[in-house]
């Protein structure tokens, strides 16, 4: 090995490098002309065919700017860059092809040429885009024309694949979300710049007001200005312009140069009109978009069924030489209409979870608060994909005067795990309360019971008891039916897990004669104990080593805040990507 480079590495250099002389020699061999073109347009590679049409060797185009180098009007004057057909495709990263353009020669005469782009990328990154031209300067009239029956033909089918290709990747990918957020995010990246240059999404909310909760623009311009996202009142003046008309169930509409296709946008409107169009805000705030966006064309179409419209979606196209047409209004039609089932779906998802989560947050009891010792507790809801879950927290007082907690997790993550949390719960308060025991009796007759009394079919939970008087010395008695192990901090930076006390989970049925064990271990002053459900320290692509480390780090770092602090730290320095509940409970000593 040199340079520490392995062999592993060396042959996949040179595979890479064979490959693109592979490559090269081909493009070398091709008969037609061929050209590569950067994303800043410069040419960056040659072959033999394009130097004989061009009359030029390729050392003289190599770096150079493909369009001022080359591209010329018939007269021999040059082409305005924002007229080039080359370069709008080059700046979209799409394919384009033209017929007759006219391209100057190494020797100052013309060749009228038949053309085709298509862009290049790597690993998702637009490289720029590789160009194949013919001379058509001899062709007859007939030649032409069948080429451009050809051409157009062709074209219309490569436009029909790719809005039909873009209409399946929205469905796909709007598709593995439940967030609307996120799911009008992944819209505006997929519309810009593949099919317009601005996006902008409203939403009608049900105080009967109009929110403008997304706006999509190339990369690099400000797409979050105040002014253009935010709530406007939807008033019925507002009905004159184009968006209000959707908003309110009316069809979808295509405005090119200032004027609505079947209706003049900008024709005379009496004072009344103006008046009212003056006072809409939001007319006002969609004027000032579409007006310092530069919109020389703009589509405008419901979200959902148009009579039953959750919004709308603006795209707008700031070329003139490129404006919307029929088939994208047809196209962003369907796209609006799968966009509003979409939603919703999010907002009816989000109510079940609204109502699901506050249910459990209900079946929590609230945390007493026993002399000196302190108790904080946080509950936190998957971030997506399901309901609720099963975990639960509890703490609570016992006949003979120690404090009872609990951390648990039933299995599942719907309705049902939360009605058998709280059933499970009932049941551990009756059977704790009912006789002075140790944690792991009691844990063995919730057990025998389980099946017969809740709907429970596995779970794993931590019961301890924190006994000892009211000013302490205190101690620690639990048992672990299959749950991650409590973690212990101490005032002089210690830590521990607690992995005493491990028995087998809730539903695994120990059999006649077991029994659940007991650990004991006395509670220092100024001590914090941890008790706490999977989601905090399980994470996908993570092993569970790697989380219980995290967690220690994250509370040691914490030890010495407020309870309160500790618990929303903890779970704030999470790593994304969490997908389950999560359930903390956090106890306090006093210090000495």
């Amino acid at each position: 090995m040199a340079d520490g480079v392995g062999p592993g590495a060396q042959d996949a250099g040179r595979r890479w490098a064979a490959e693109a002389d592979f490559w090269q020699r081909v493009a070398e061999q091709l008969g037609t002309a061929l050209t590569v073109i950067d994303t800043d347009g410069r040419i960056v590679a040659v072959n033999p065919a394009a130097e004989l049409l061009l009359d030029r060797a390729a050392a003289t185009m190599l770096g150079a700017d493909a369009h001022d180098l080359l591209h010329r009007g018939a007269d021999g004057g040059r082409i305005p860059r924002d007229q080039c057909p080359l370069l709008r495709a080059l700046a979209r990263g799409t394919a384009a092809r033209g017929e007759g353009d006219c391209y100057l020669r190494g020797d100052g005469g013309l060749t009228a040429v038949s053309w085709s782009a298509s862009p290049l990328t790597d690993d998702g990154s637009a490289r720029g885009t590789v160009l194949l031209f013919t001379d058509i300067t001899s062709d007859t009239a007939a030649d032409r024309g069948a080429r451009r029956e050809r051409s157009a033909y062709t074209s219309a089918l490569e436009d029909l694949t790719e809005r039909l290709t873009l209409v399946a990747e929205i469905t796909d990918v709007l598709g593995q979300t439940l967030e609307t957020d996120e799911a009008l995010a992944r819209l505006g990246r997929l519309l810009v710049p593949r099919l317009a240059d601005w996006a902008a999404v409203d939403l009608l909310t049900g105080s009967g007001q109009v929110h403008r909760v997304a706006v999509t623009g190339p990369a690099g311009r400000d797409t979050a200005r105040g002014d253009w996202r935010g709530p406007v009142p939807k008033t019925g003046s507002a009905a004159l312009t184009p968006l209000a008309r959707v908003l309110n169930g009316g069809e979808p509409v295509l405005q090119k140069e200032g004027r609505e296709v079947g209706r003049e946008v900008g024709r005379e409107h009496t004072g009344d009109e103006e008046a009212a169009r003056r006072g809409s805000p939001l007319a006002a705030v969609h004027s000032d978009f579409l007006r310092t966006v530069g919109a020389t064309s703009v589509l405008t179409v419901p979200l959902g069924a148009h009579r039953q419209a959750t919004g709308a979606l603006t795209l707008v196209r700031t070329d003139p030489a490129h404006p919307f047409d029929a088939g994208d209004l047809e196209v962003v039609g369907d796209i609006g209409r799968r966009v509003g089932l979409v939603i919703d779906n999010a907002r009816r998802y989000g109510r079940q979870r609204a109502v699901a989560e506050a249910m459990q947050r209900n079946l929590l009891a609230p945390l007493p608060q026993p002399g000196p010792l302190r108790l904080a507790a946080r509950y936190q809801p998957a971030p997506v994909g399901s309901q609720v879950g099963g975990d639960w927290y509890d703490a609570f007082e016992l006949r003979d005067g120690a404090l009872g907690l609990v951390i648990g997790d039933v299995v599942g993550h719907d309705l049902t795990a939360a009605a058998g949390m709280a059933q499970l719960h009932g049941v551990l308060r009756s059977l704790a309360w009912d006789r002075t025991e140790s944690p792991g009796a009691i844990v063995d007759r919730l057990d025998d019971a389980m099946q017969a009394v809740t709907t429970v079919s596995m779970a794993t939970l931590v019961l301890a008891r924190v006994e000892g008087p009211p000013t302490g010395p205190w101690t620690l008695r639990w048992t672990s039916a299959g749950h991650p192990p409590p973690l212990l901090l101490t005032q002089d930076g210690g830590a521990r897990y607690l992995e005493a006390g491990q028995g087998l989970l809730l539903g695994a049925r120990l059999g006649a004669g077991g029994r659940r064990p007991d650990a004991t271990m006395p509670l220092p002053p100024g001590s914090t104990l941890l008790l706490y459900t999977d989601g905090l320290v399980e994470v996908p692509g993570s092993d569970l080593d790697t989380g219980l480390g995290r967690l220690r780090r994250n509370a040691l770092a914490l030890v010495h805040e407020p309870l309160d602090t500790l618990c929303d730290e903890v779970l704030a320095r999470m790593p994304p990507g969490s997908s389950d509940d999560i359930a903390l409970l956090a106890l306090r000593l006093p210090a000495p």
